[in-house]
């Protein structure tokens, strides 16, 4: 295993080269990223386009995907609009506006719709899946944000809240929504539902930065600590080997929990200021995106063993993207600066 001294060099290193290369070219050509890539060991990801994403000002919040017909769907927050890309022809093929705040947005596959969660004036619009014409607004209240589909209850789940915060549902058949909330104390920065179990997994850092347990059939929440570490944002679910991934930012940190105890399995410094983290199950991989500049690739030997597998360059700012497990791709966001559109990077993961 790859100790905390030796990652913390290795860390720093590649911290001082990715600033460097952004001082000088702002953004890296993908023939430069490959030449550098060349003269080193190949990385797990390895960058290969780069999707311009014209005419959006302001931060790229959270993705989603249509597999079917190949299409990305991306949050421009401060642009107040929803960027559609063909993931194939490598371009921006829509632009769906009228938007406010935009941050989770959510495709469902079953019922061929886009639910996208508006932060400043608390609602979800959904939108048709082929033609992105407004369905309907369903009313949140405060900060919608993140939102997951269960595929086994055919229920879109919604965090939303502040002081008051939880998880509700939305009927993708009605789009009414249905059920009761689960509260969760805070607002629930990231949330995982489980597909075969009966639990949800919440970060709520207003909740005293907590990873809270939620039983979907009594509602009662078990919180576990992080023990020092503040701000979970970013969370990540491994439900075959029971095993919960939460990213933390002061300090950075990737933070394993055992789902069936609600035991601290293992912690590993990870990038700083994360906001995205996805686990590609086919290779046992953790992605982390860190705004400092790199993403944290893990590897998970077993269940309770895991190494720091390499720290991929990218750009101050990034911290937010989508992996595309259909397709093997990892794309991440890249905001607008100075001259230079927002971007949408592909990276291909490798064995």
């Amino acid at each position: 295993m790859i100790t905390q001294e030796r990652f913390m060099t290795n860390a720093l290193c590649l911290k001082a080269f990715t600033l460097a290369a952004i001082g000088a070219l702002s953004i890296l050509s993908v023939r430069d990223l490959h030449s550098q890539a060349s003269s080193r060991t190949i990385l797990p990801l390895q960058l290969e386009e780069q999707i311009p994403v014209p005419g959006v000002a302001g931060r790229l919040d959270h993705f989603t995907a249509d597999a079917k017909r190949k299409r990305l769907f991306v949050s421009a927050l401060g642009n107040n609009t929803v960027e559609v890309i063909d993931v194939f022809s490598g371009r921006v093929i829509h632009s769906i506006k009228g938007l406010a705040q935009p941050q989770g947005p959510l495709y469902v596959a079953d019922v061929d719709k886009l639910y996208v969660a508006n932060a400043e004036d608390g609602k979800v619009r959904v939108y048709d899946g082929a033609s992105y014409t407004l369905c309907k607004t369903i009313d949140f209240g405060a900060d919608p944000d993140n939102m997951r589909y269960d595929a086994a209850s055919k229920k879109v789940f919604v965090g939303f809240g502040e002081e008051d915060g939880g998880i509700a549902m939305i009927d993708p058949s009605t789009d009414e929504r249905v059920g009761q909330v689960y509260k969760t104390g805070g607002h629930p920065e990231s949330f995982q539902v489980e597909a075969s179990g009966a639990h949800i997994y919440a970060n709520v850092p207003d909740a005293g930065n907590v990873v809270e347990s939620i039983d979907r059939k009594t509602g009662v929440v078990t919180k576990w600590p992080l023990k020092g570490l503040r701000g979970n944002y970013a969370m990540a679910l491994n439900e075959e080997d029971h095993r919960l991934f939460t990213i933390t930012r002061k300090t950075p940190m990737l933070v394993v929990f055992n789902t069936e105890t609600g035991a601290e399995v293992t912690r590993m410094q990870a990038a700083g200021e994360s906001d995205d983290v996805f686990f590609d199950a086919s290779r046992k991989r953790i992605y982390e995106i860190g705004g400092e500049g790199f993403i944290s690739v893990f590897e998970q030997s077993d269940p309770d063993h895991y190494q720091l597998l390499a720290s991929v360059p990218t750009g101050i700012g990034i911290r937010t993207g989508y992996f595309f497990a259909k397709r093997d791709r990892f794309y991440v966001g890249v905001p607008a600066k100075g001259n230079e559109p927002a971007q949408v990077w592909t990276y291909e993961a490798e064995d």
